[in-house]
């Protein structure tokens, strides 16, 4: 379970103790680790430097991680894991509502910290994803690029989040066929539950925003009544 080369994780938590744990832990295991104690360290270091993932506590003093995670979404796509040691579920779900790409309960296994961090950055799409003649599906004034796994809105690219990059290429490449809320959970990786039934929703309501002239009565990434939802293009 070792981590891709020069993968580099941002911390950001203001127990100094965790923060020091978490980063020697990850450190153990491949990864290049910088952290932060609060929201405006973290902000100093993104204005320098990418990072591939950020691991970032919800329960900060001053702006915590969502409101943090809701504000670094205006600007960038980096995968968002959050730590939090609320247990309700919509605690969670606002997370993801901000743009988090997954959530992990404290107190957490340091190997299930581990898993979850692999699982995001295995739904990134290459950095190095092949040139050429672009497949690209037609979703009215956006288009999504089938081999890069881009999503362009004329010449600008769109930024989605891992989870959305990865339900993009579930729809994609089942086109006109509905998914079921328990069928996504399941391509997603996630465990199954109610709890995640809810967040995929949140997932393809955030999505649509992307995608859709109009997110409310969407024409492409359709709600099929009883089956779920499908992706249909032009």
């Amino acid at each position: 379970m070792s981590a891709l080369p020069d993968t580099h994780l941002l911390v950001v938590d203001d127990d100094e103790r965790i923060r020091g744990l978490l980063q020697k832990f990850l450190k153990r295991h491949g990864f290049w680790v910088s952290a932060a104690r609060d929201a405006a360290h973290a902000r100093r270091l993104l204005d320098g430097l990418e990072f591939d993932l950020i691991v970032l506590d919800v329960m900060m003093p001053g702006e915590d991680g969502i409101a943090l995670t809701r504000s670094l979404r205006e600007d960038i796509a980096t995968p968002i894991l959050l730590l939090t040691a609320k247990g309700e579920t919509s605690d969670r779900i606002a997370g993801l509502e901000a743009g988090a790409d997954d959530y992990l309960a404290k107190p957490f296994e340091p190997k299930e910290l581990l898993l979850r961090i692999n699982a995001i950055l295995r739904r990134m799409p290459p950095a190095d994803a092949a040139t050429g003649d672009a497949a690209m599906l037609t979703l009215g004034e956006v288009r999504y690029d089938l081999d890069r796994g881009e999503l362009w809105s004329g010449a600008e690219v769109v930024r989605l989040t891992a989870t959305e990059h990865q339900l993009m290429r579930i729809f994609s490449s089942r086109l006109g066929e509905p998914l079921s809320r328990t069928q996504l959970v399941e391509e997603l990786g996630r465990d199954g539950g109610q709890a995640q039934e809810r967040a995929v929703d949140v997932q393809i309501t955030r999505l649509r925003r992307k995608i859709e002239a109009d997110p409310k009565q969407p024409r492409y990434l359709q709600t099929v009544r009883g089956a779920g939802y499908m992706l249909v293009g032009d």
